[in-house]
């Protein structure tokens, strides 16, 4: 028994280690191809030659995104078979064709155009070229919207039959599909793909500034990202906090590891700003707590009872310090955005976007900021969900193959290296590549030289920009 938990322990770290590969690069491309489309849409609209520049330059280090994300991809599924058949055996019928559906439509959509995207820019029309950046555009977004339908059906199982083999059969594939998490879901991790996208886009944009080089395509760069931040990331944070009452009405287990919440409260639950979750003595210590702030943000009501950990079988609690911890990461995170947003509106009021030194520092510094709350989201959304792979039918345990941990322990050492060397080296060339500037000039205005107050440049470009940006 001590080896089959072991071997699943392994199987687990082996899921989520390549997971944590891949996640970084969807969450990229989701929001890099909407970029695209929307620099192909300024660039047929105004003509301006610095978005067909910026286009350019962005469509190389998609590419690179891209093929990382769907190698890594492949390689993470093929452990259905490996490390999870019981799973598969169990739920097959249910999870074969959803993300069948993501290929057929999404995968092959993506595929079918990215050819004509990538090196039709100056070979073929430029309407069939648009059409070609908007189909990429949209088939990141299908992708998105059938793997988190797989995902969110785990989180939120409707629809299903379960026979007498205890093996899981479609029943309504509209409900199985369209599951109750599966819009805010969806919602929240589009989002966060635009504000990923919006963070690296601004840091780039920033370097460049701060070296003094490719003057107007960086300024169009951090103006666009910056809007991005200013508008997007509050709607973020309301829509995180719908996700959240959602996930309070299906999964109440994973809010209460996530708030910290080892006790019920009757007459109003505090909020835990920070704490060391204490899981043998089921109780937080050294916590900082505001009173009935956690049952004023869950229930809108600060005297609202709150049901804690003590109400449920210990053998059904999720590992309470990574849940509590990584949430905070991820919220800690948003709010850093929102002030860098917020920063760069008040930069672009006093007309000082584009020359505020250390706004463009900190922009440089949150360029990983999004992967990194992606990573603590998808963590808390999984860790959170333990110990069911399926919530509340099939426990973790249960899903794994029979494989001794030796065989787990030595696939997983082989990803370890291999991973390392290759994604490092892939993510080295995409540093370099948004490193150089993009092509439109080296030298721009001296960093303290004053920018036109509307922010981009003279005589209405922000005017130009602004509008299409919105709508990114």
């Amino acid at each position: 028994m001590l080896e089959q938990l072991d071997a699943v322990l392994l199987a687990r770290l082996q899921f989520a280690f390549t997971m944590s590969f891949h996640i970084v690069f969807p969450a990229f491309t989701i929001g890099l191809a909407s970029y695209l489309a929307v620099l192909e849409t300024l660039w047929l609209a105004t003509g301006r030659e610095v978005y067909r520049n910026l286009l350019k330059y962005w469509m190389r280090v998609f590419s690179i995104a891209f093929g990382m994300g769907v190698v890594s991809g492949i390689v993470m599924s093929y452990q259905f078979g490996t490390n999870w058949s019981a799973f598969t055996d169990v739920a097959g019928a249910v999870i074969g064709p959803l993300m069948a559906y993501e290929v057929m439509t999404a995968f092959f959509l993506e595929a079918g155009f990215l050819g004509v995207m990538l090196f039709g820019t100056d070979r073929v029309g430029k309407g069939l070229h648009a059409f070609a950046t908007y189909a990429v555009a949209v088939g990141t977004l299908l992708s998105a919207f059938w793997i988190l339908s797989v995902n969110s059906w785990m989180q939120t199982p409707q629809g299903h039959i379960v026979g007498a083999d205890g093996r899981i059969a479609p029943g309504s594939w509209w409900e199985i599909v369209f599951n109750p998490s599966l819009p805010y879901r969806l919602v929240h991790m589009v989002l966060a793909a635009y504000l990923t996208t919006a963070l690296v886009v601004g840091a780039a944009a920033a370097w460049h500034l701060l070296r003094r080089r490719a003057a107007e395509e960086s300024r169009v760069m951090f103006s666009m990202a910056m809007w991005m931040l200013l508008l997007v990331a509050p709607v973020q944070i309301l829509a995180g906090d719908q996700h959240g009452l959602n996930t309070l009405e299906h999964q109440p287990v994973k809010v209460m590891a996530m708030e910290g919440h080892f006790d019920s409260h009757p007459e109003g639950a505090p909020l835990y700003l920070f704490g060391l979750p204490n899981m043998r003595e089921a109780r937080m210590d050294h916590a900082i707590a505001i009173p009935k702030l956690g049952s004023l943000i869950l229930k809108h009501d600060p005297n609202a009872p709150m049901e804690g950990l003590e109400t449920v079988p210990r053998d059904q609690w999720p590992p309470v310090p990574i849940v509590f911890w990584s949430f905070r990461l991820m919220v800690g995170l948003g709010v850093l955005m929102l002030a860098v947003g917020v920063w760069s509106g008040l930069a672009r009021w006093r007309g000082r976007l584009h020359d505020w030194r250390w706004l463009h520092l900190a922009a440089l510094a949150m360029g990983p900021a999004g992967f990194v709350a992606v990573l603590a989201g998808w963590v808390t959304t999984e860790v959170g969900r333990q110990p069911w792979v399926i919530y509340g039918m099939l426990r973790t345990v249960d899903a794994a193959s029979p494989v001794a941990a030796p065989a787990v322990g030595a696939s997983l050492a082989a990803f370890v290296v291999v991973y390392t060397l290759i994604f490092a080296a892939g993510t080295t060339y995409l540093l370099r590549l948004m490193a150089r500037p993009p092509h439109g000039g080296e030298q721009g205005p001296a960093a303290g030289q004053p920018q036109h107050a509307a922010g981009i440049m003279p005589g209405g470009a922000a005017a130009a920009t602004a509008g299409p940006e919105l709508r990114r």
